[in-house]
């Protein structure tokens, strides 16, 4: 496989963003699903509407998200709904809760290596294209979050989440999401990652943003405050690679909380991941990065 082309640059605007995916030479077809993360009740680090809304605006995009598998302002569609208006989300754009009622979709995924099927939003058929817009962080139990973690626990259901979380228990409960083997959860997100990818083909496309870099995730309530520089703004079209090219940029960084963060990507095998989706062949750790500063 061809080394994949991920663009960069170190300046964070909401108009740097349309730069950059303008670079991918991308045109997103029909009805254009932008992925973010609604950011929980409380938490301080993630991606406001204000600085999302030029790139969702050039793409005429559809702020989608699901509904989460544990407690907190954003596991029913009643709570969810209500966070969206409170962080402002609704305020700009047309919001849809994917797994809002109804049944889940199931996307089957034969060569999963730890779940066979993802439950999804079933919302997810109005949808022609996506935008998979990550806030790339630390993660407590991923190790970091960036596009395969959006891909795969961001556009799950809420039993699609738990599904994954206890590596493909149907009758997982929410203890039991923090007690499954590391490997195994880490390789059902990447299963899952791929049956998305797999149902969007050509057309999705994938931003990274690495600023309040955290080594907790927004889907956090009380999380640590950022440990990092902000770093940039990353664009590709492999999910893969423009993970892979997020945390070289930490290694390679003289950032001294580089250690911090990286402790937790380490002590969760975080990267596990990224060579578990490599195997599953939707992408390359290759990448040639590209910076249009």
């Amino acid at each position: 496989m061809e080394k994949a082309k991920v663009y960069f640059s170190k300046e964070i605007t909401p108009e740097n963003v349309v730069n950059i995916f303008k670079k991918l030479g991308k045109d997103l077809q029909g009805k254009v699903a932008v992925k973010v993360h609604s950011g929980e009740k409380g938490n301080q680090n993630y991606l406001h509407p204000e600085f999302m809304k030029p790139i969702i605006e050039y793409v005429k995009g559809t702020v989608v998200e699901c509904n989460t598998a544990y407690e907190g302002a954003r596991n029913t569609t009643t709570k969810h709904i209500k966070l969206m208006e409170d962080h402002g989300w609704s305020k700009f754009f047309d919001v849809d809760i994917m797994d809002a009622e109804g049944n889940d979709k199931i996307l089957e995924i034969p060569n999963g290596k730890i779940i066979k099927k993802n439950y999804v939003g079933k919302n997810i058929d109005k949808y022609d294209s996506m935008l998979v817009l990550s806030h790339f962080k630390g993660h407590p139990m991923g190790g970091y979050g960036g596009a395969l973690k959006q891909l795969s626990i961001g556009v799950a259901s809420s039993h699609g989440k738990s599904y994954i979380h206890c590596a493909g228990d149907e009758n997982g409960t929410e203890e039991d999401m923090f007690r499954v083997d590391q490997n195994q959860f880490l390789e059902a997100m990447a299963d899952s990652a791929s049956s998305v990818v797999k149902y969007f083909g050509e057309n999705i496309a994938y931003i990274n943003v690495m600023c309040n870099m955290s080594v907790d995730c927004d889907c956090c309530h009380i999380a640590e405050d950022p440990c990092m520089k902000d770093i940039g703004i990353l664009a590709s079209l492999d999910p893969i690679a423009i993970d892979q090219a997020c945390i070289d940029l930490v290694k390679n960084s003289n950032d001294s909380g580089k250690e911090h963060f990286l402790e937790r990507v380490n002590s969760k095998n975080g990267t596990h991941t990224i060579d578990a989706s490599v195997d599953l062949g939707f992408g390359t750790k290759e990448y040639e990065l590209i910076n249009i500063d």
